[in-house]
C-alpha cells in the first residue's frame, strides 16, 4: 500500500517531467518577462503592453503555423494578431491567451475587428447583414469558410458574437 509521502513524491516527479517537456504558456512567459518591470510611468506601462503583444503574436504564429487562419496566407507583413475579446476588455491572462486570438490577413482582420464577420463555436463563418454582398463575395470567393478553432476559442467567440449583434441562433 502506498503512503501519502510516496504519492507526493510520485506527483512531484510527474510535475517535473511535464514541466520539462512543455514550453511555457503565453501567460507564464508574460509573467516572467514583466515580473520585475515597474509600471508607474506611461513609458513603463507601454513597455509592458509591447512585451505582452509580442508574446501574444509569437504564440499565435506558433498556434496557427504562421498562416492566416482563414486563407492560409503566410506573408507575415499581411498577418495581424487579432484579439477576439478586445485588449481593453481583457484581463492580463486573456490578453496573451492564444485562444483569444486569430491570426488573420489584414482584410479578414478588419472585417472581424469591426464585427462584420464572426465565427460559430465550430468555426463556421458568420456574416453580418452590414457587410455588403460585394465584400462578402471578395472575402469568401463564393465558398463556405471554416476556421479550425478549438473548444478554448468558444467563450471568446460567443462574447464576440454577442458584442457585435449576431443572433443567439448563430452560437
Amino acid at each position: 500500500m502506498s503512503t501519502l509521502a510516496e504519492l507526493g513524491d510520485a506527483l512531484a516527479s510527474l510535475f517535473r517531467l511535464v514541466t520539462k517537456e512543455l514550453p511555457p504558456s503565453a501567460y507564464q512567459e508574460f509573467l516572467g518577462a514583466t515580473y520585475a518591470m515597474p509600471a508607474t510611468t506611461e513609458a513603463e506601462k507601454k513597455a509592458i503592453v509591447r512585451t505582452a503583444q509580442g508574446i501574444f503574436r509569437r504564440h499565435l504564429d506558433r498556434y496557427w503555423n504562421q498562416a492566416c487562419a482563414v486563407t492560409g496566407v503566410q506573408d507575415r507583413e499581411l498577418l495581424r494578431a487579432s484579439h477576439i475579446k478586445p485588449w481593453a476588455a481583457s484581463s492580463d491572462y486573456e490578453r496573451v491567451d492564444v485562444h483569444n486570438g486569430l491570426l488573420l490577413s489584414a482584410l479578414w482582420d478588419a472585417a472581424f475587428d469591426q464585427g462584420l464577420i464572426s465565427f460559430s463555436d465550430e468555426g463556421n463563418l458568420l456574416v453580418s447583414p452590414k457587410l455588403s454582398e460585394r465584400a462578402t463575395a471578395v472575402l469568401t470567393d463564393g465558398r463556405p469558410v471554416t476556421v479550425a478553432v478549438s473548444i478554448g476559442h468558444a467563450p471568446y467567440l460567443r462574447e464576440h458574437r454577442l458584442r457585435h449583434g449576431f443572433s443567439a441562433l448563430d452560437s
